[in-house]
């Protein structure tokens, strides 16, 4: 069976952690840093003999108070530290060189990391590159733009390989001799994202208690690329004429006219208002829609909310995951980025169209994860598996295992392959929905899982009040007592469809068939690659969707893209035309 497991980073490294804990890399308190006082002096009055020998046994200097010293500790033991010195009045290079002289800019983004110092017993280990890249996580989590180190000659291969650049400005201390070295944060970055095995290794053998992650976070991307060329400080939303917004999948139909009636005749009252803190009218409405009872629905504020909100609560890095792949990227994220726990892919193949094959999700299901994720019909391929069929496999899942059904895009193919009455009955079976792009009502942001009374119980005490907007609240119900207007957009929607397939395939490209408001499309192997297409048609202000990133299989040739009204299909293909000519 094809399932890939793949690691996540923060869970092997906090597996590692657990087991073995030997450096602790932490910030120093005022006891350590007397304890380091007493470490410099021996360093660098003894051993390098840059300062003369005192009879306190301690060294320190007028920056001190002002900077952070990061330290590590091996079984207790302090093993070695560097300091930070933040924007400011003085830095310790001000003693050798005039600001004049200095090939980069001194502002509010310059830090100056200094006294990287191992102890003897440490030496040759990889507590010095840790306590570099500790200096580096520092700086760049707090916003700085730019590093620069007076380093000693002996380690200067250490600085260089990290990629710090050399000034050819040198300065001189006792009988050391400093080089001036230096490099902005993004480049920096960019030389450590090119060895992710040794940041790896690092993390493995340490113990992070700084108050920010070992790895710099990732935010979840997602589409919505268009909004740069409207203004996203919504100050000329009238040049939405003029783009396309075709990298999200938005509903090219507008609201329901009852849903868009009540916040014309309201909206003041609503946007003034404080809505019903439980949202109990808004659950209501979806239990009578939806044939279930109101203690079966937990309101959010769109479905990531519900996906940020609800895993985190259940999983710990010690769980086990799976997910299609390809999917819909948050979950892949929520998973491995933010809780940290293992996470399997079941590969879903092109040769296939992307079909879920029931008998491998059949014996995958059997194999004692705590969540499992369907995305039913699955982003970016349009494909869905039939309530009935479904249903049936999922009675035969282990109850330990919970399995989490989106259902953002079902009603495209028809709300009576819902499995939400299922769900409220089963004992490990939710159901996800989004109203954004069924409902047109992605800008009010409401969801809501269905799901037993009993798995939703400890999920209210973390549902803030007032987790659904007024004006949302009000446009979603009335949405809900409108389904003869929608049945009639997604009936047209599948004839939008079909024709941007047949005439997108006019053009070579190899269309994956599916079910919802969007296409996933391969391609061919002469002309452009998608990000090239992707680039050249955001000048032509039509945005689309990279699908290279959403699935390990995808290739540098997938695309995804919405299907709007007949007119906005028609720009799109004149778009792509005109530019595929240009070849």
């Amino acid at each position: 069976m094809q399932i890939a497991a793949r690691f996540s980073k923060n869970a092997l490294t906090h597996r590692k952690r657990i087991a073995l804990r030997p450096i602790t890399i932490s910030l120093a308190t005022s006891r350590d840093r007397a304890e380091i006082y007493r470490a410099r002096h021996h360093i660098y009055a003894r051993e390098l003999q840059q300062h003369p020998v005192n009879d306190l046994g301690c060294l320190s200097d007028s920056l001190d108070d002002r900077n952070i010293f990061v330290i590590a500790r091996s079984e207790g033991e302090l093993g070695g530290f560097i300091s930070i010195t933040p924007p400011g009045e003085s830095y310790s290079i001000d003693k050798y060189f005039a600001r004049t002289a200095l090939p980069f800019p001194v502002n509010r983004y310059l830090y100056e990391v200094r006294l990287l110092s191992v102890l003897k017993a440490q030496r040759g280990s990889d507590l010095a590159a840790l306590l570099m890249y500790a200096a580096f996580r520092w700086v760049e989590s707090h916003g700085g733009d730019r590093i620069m180190v007076l380093g000693r000659r002996e380690i200067l291969d250490l600085y260089l390989k990290v990629g710090l650049a050399r000034t050819g400005m040198e300065g001189q201390s006792g009988m050391v001799t400093y080089e001036l070295l230096h490099a902005s944060l993004p480049a920096l970055r960019e030389r450590l994202d090119s060895y992710p095995k040794i940041v790896e290794r690092l993390a493995e053998k340490t113990d992070w208690k700084l108050h920010f992650p070992f790895c710099k976070s990732t935010a979840c991307f997602h589409g919505g690329s268009f909004f740069k060329a409207i203004g996203e400080r919504f100050d000329s939303l009238e040049d939405r004429a003029d783009v396309i917004n075709a990298d999200v999948l938005d509903a090219w139909f507008p609201p329901s006219p009852k849903a868009l009636a009540v916040l014309e005749r309201h909206l003041p009252w609503l946007l003034q208002t404080s809505p019903p803190a439980d949202c109990a009218g808004l659950i209501e409405v979806i239990a009578e829609v939806r044939g279930v009872e109101p203690a079966n629905i937990l309101p959010g504020a769109g479905s990531s909310d519900l996906i940020f909100r609800v895993l985190r609560q259940w999983l710990t890095p010690a769980s086990h995951a799976l997910v299609l792949d390809p999917t819909y990227g948050e979950y892949a994220h929520v998973l491995e980025n933010v809780i940290g726990c293992t996470l399997d892919r079941l590969s879903l193949s092109r040769a296939d169209n992307y079909k879920v094959s029931l008998e491998r999700l059949e014996v995958a299901l059997q194999d004692g994860y705590d969540l499992v994720v369907l995305v039913n019909p699955n982003s970016p391929t349009g494909q869905y598996l039939g309530r009935d069929e479904l249903e049936a496999v999922l009675r035969r899942v282990p109850q330990q295992t919970r399995v989490w059904v989106d259902e953002t895009y079902l009603e495209y193919v028809g709300a009576e392959q819902s499995l939400e009455q299922f769900a409220a009955r089963s004992e490990n079976v939710l159901v996800c929905k989004s109203m954004s792009k069924t409902y047109a009502l992605s800008g009010a942001r409401v969801a809501y899982l269905c799901a037993g009374q009993h798995q939703l119980e400890e999920l209210r005490t973390i549902t803030p009040p007032w987790v659904v907007n007024l004006p949302a609240q009000a446009a979603a119900v009335e949405a809900l007592h409108d389904p003869s207007y929608y049945q009639e957009r997604y009936e047209e929607t599948h004839k939008l469809r079909d024709d941007l397939a047949n005439k997108l395939e006019a053009l070579g490209w190899d269309v994956i068939h599916g079910a919802a408001n969007f296409l996933l499309c391969h391609l061919p192997d002469h002309g452009p690659d998608a990000a090239s297409l992707i680039r050249a048609c955001q000048e032509k202000h039509l945005y689309l969707r990279d699908a290279a990133t959403m699935g390990a299989g995808m290739g540098e040739r997938a695309i995804r893209l919405a299907v709007k009204d007949g007119a906005t299909n028609s720009r799109m293909l004149e778009i792509i035309t005109d530019l595929l000519a240009q070849e």
